[in-house]
């Protein structure tokens, strides 16, 4: 298995049972095909730039390990949430 990180934003604005649920499914995704080792949520941090016209979002940090096929899957489920603003999936593996 290779070892991923995913970090994520979601709207500030989302109730807190959204934002767990959120991320509740975004373990699910990962344990489906590997395991989560570590979940680092950050809390409301302001962007640097505005996406969406949002100036604020809610940034989560996950580290995974999975399988090659994981990371394209979690990708394809993030990019159509309607709560994630951003994401970005890293192999920590690759130099």
């Amino acid at each position: 298995m290779t070892n991923y990180e995913v970090i994520f934003i979601l709207e500030a604005a989302l109730e807190d049972e959204k934002k767990e649920a959120v991320i509740e499914t975004v373990k699910g995704i990962i344990a489906a095909d590997g395991e989560v080792n570590k979940v680092d949520v950050w809390g409301i941090k302001r962007l640097a730039y505005p996406i969406q016209k949002k100036n604020e979002g809610y940034y989560v940090l996950v580290d995974f390990n999975g399988t090659p096929q994981l990371p394209k899957e979690l990708d394809r489920r993030l990019r159509i949430s309607d709560a994630v603003i951003r994401h970005m999936i890293i192999n920590k593996e690759e130099k």
